[in-house]
């Protein structure tokens, strides 16, 4: 087994770890901080909308077009007197965007585009976009995503709670936020790739935090009935024993989106593949660490706002102070408290089963009713 895999089963079993909850002021600082400056970069730059959102005509030359990308976009701009857009493909062909075009001046530009690029006007394709169709696709994203943000929450509601459903629902504002903050800030053309962009990595960001509810659930069933976590060190070893997975799972997902954004767009030119990669690319890497750093320690605040949380805990550490003073032997908790090597009785199966548990090094430990066999 490599390196990775013997640090994942570590991590999964409990015997090293870090502490992402005691932390948890430092991301939420972190995450304000990025989603301030996205929110800055998105009013000041705004959003460079695509042609199929407000209307108008795009252009696209033969192969092997001898024209610059500059020249090429000086030469639009001066036939139709709007700004204009253009990407160089990877065939070599030109992809000319101009906006607010309608049907007659189309035909125009594309007679003065052929006469300045010294090519034939029959080999230049012309195809418009009504700014009524780009009206109707600009309503239907957004009906699409407030459908998509109503059912996340009514399901994590009903198959975990509404803390659950709150801080998911937190952290997928946060991965929306910053990648089109990141969009606004960059340039890039919004299309309906993008659109598409944005609910790909919706899902992914909820599937990671998903994983670490379900895994943090299982372990807090009956928590009050034991006495040796508190709920914030048991939402710290969920997020540890799913964190290898969660990174496996983004790293492998961001290679080929990688691929996608700087060779296909990059290199190669394909200016449409931008449009969906980078979404994607943001997206994936914000929602692996909204999942991470945000939503959960967010339910554990949460939770331990409850009186029975509360109680909890102060019989943890009450237990922990009235181990120190007796001189037992104690290690450090998962919030820098000591907490006795003895495994109390009444621990509760679902929190200490062996999947979750430091190695085996004192009387009881690792079994699932801490008691010596």
């Amino acid at each position: 087994m490599g390196k990775l895999g013997n640090l994942g089963a570590r991590l999964h079993h409990g015997e090293v770890g870090y502490d992402f909850v005691k932390n948890r002021k430092l991301w939420y600082g972190i995450s304000i901080l990025i989603t301030i400056t996205a929110i800055v970069g998105l009013a000041v730059r705004g959003l460079h909308m695509g042609i199929e959102f407000q209307g108008g005509a795009v252009f696209t030359t033969p192969k092997n077009m001898s024209a610059s990308v500059s020249q090429a976009e000086t030469y639009a701009e001066d036939a139709s007197g709007h700004d204009a857009i253009v990407q160089k493909l990877g065939d070599g062909s030109l992809r000319i965007q101009i906006a607010g075009t309608d049907t007659g001046a189309s035909d125009q530009i594309k007679q003065q585009l052929a006469k300045d690029l010294d090519t034939p006007a029959e080999k230049i394709n012309a195809d418009l976009v009504g700014p009524s169709w780009g009206d109707q696709i600009a309503d239907k994203a957004w009906q699409g995503l407030g459908i998509f943000m109503v059912l996340v929450v009514i399901y994590l509601a009903i198959a975990f709670e509404w803390r659950m459903a709150l801080a998911a629902f937190v952290a997928l504002i946060h991965d929306i936020t910053i990648t089109v903050g990141i969009y606004a800030l960059v340039g890039f053309e919004v299309t309906p790739g993008t659109v598409i962009g944005l609910l790909t990595i919706l899902g992914y960001s909820l599937y990671d935090t998903v994983v670490v509810f379900d895994s943090l659930k299982e372990q807090t069933r009956d928590i009050t009935k034991q006495t040796r976590w508190t709920y914030a060190e048991i939402a710290n070893r969920s997020i540890n024993s799913t964190l290898v997975r969660s990174i496996n799972t983004t790293v492998v997902a961001l290679l080929p989106v990688g691929g996608l954004l700087f060779i296909g767009g990059g290199v190669l030119g394909a200016g449409m593949l931008n449009d969906i990669s980078l979404s994607l690319f943001v997206g994936l890497a914000a929602g692996a660490y909204s999942s991470i750093f945000i939503a959960t320690p967010l339910v554990a605040d949460l939770k331990e706002a409850e009186p029975q949380m509360k109680a909890l805990k102060k019989r943890v550490l009450a237990k922990r102070a009235q181990a120190a003073a007796k001189g037992e032997p104690v290690e450090s908790g998962d919030e820098g408290e000591p907490y006795a090597d003895d495994e109390p009785d009444d621990a509760a199966p679902a929190v200490v089963g062996p999947r979750n548990q430091p190695a085996s090094r004192g009387r009881g430990r690792g079994r699932p009713s801490g008691k010596r066999r």
